[in-house]
């Protein structure tokens, strides 16, 4: 079999193996770069009075386990804080990605919401199907794609060298 045979082979077979596994990270992907422009993957952040954040964590807890969506009975059942001085929110994410947006002078809950991003980022970075899917599947996906890349450079390149080949080889004859 000829290195170019053996090349296609190789190009073939191996974007067959990853192609499931690439359209799921490239479709994750593209929710992703979008996410904050729908507010079924990201809730929208809302604005807060625009103050220093004057909220203790006990409050915070407070306010929190008054959603029943979140389903928030202590600390261990909250994921995430992101304060937002800047917009004068606090973001409190729950382990079930409830996400309630509580204004930090005052405590009034904003907005209460689904936050299905952390989902998808789950299954684009492989960890929704297995812990360390990251390292065993998607690690060898990209060096997979690194090989089809590189094959596909020289399926690229290799009718032009053929072209340049045979010119050569024809001004030679012809002198």
């Amino acid at each position: 079999m000829s290195v170019y045979k053996t090349n296609r082979s190789i190009h073939k077979w191996a974007s067959i193996v990853i192609s499931l596994p690439l359209l799921v990270v490239l479709v994750t992907g593209i929710l992703l770069l979008v996410k904050k422009e729908f507010s079924f993957i990201q809730p929208p952040t809302a604005k807060g009075e625009f103050t220093v954040p004057t909220m203790t964590f006990e409050q915070i807890l407070t306010v929190a386990k008054s959603v029943e969506s979140a389903n928030i009975t202590d600390w261990d059942d909250i994921r995430r804080l992101d304060v937002r001085p800047s917009k004068g929110i606090t973001k409190i994410r729950s382990h079930n990605s409830v996400e309630i947006q509580v204004d930090s002078a005052t405590g009034k809950v904003l907005h209460v919401a689904q936050r299905n991003s952390e989902l998808i980022e789950s299954i684009h970075d492989g960890t929704f199907f297995e812990k360390n899917a990251n390292i065993w599947l998607m690690l060898p996906v990209s060096l997979v794609v690194l090989i089809i890349s590189i094959t596909g450079i020289i399926l690229f390149i290799q009718p032009y060298r053929k072209k340049k080949k045979r010119k050569l080889e024809r001004r030679f004859k012809d002198e």
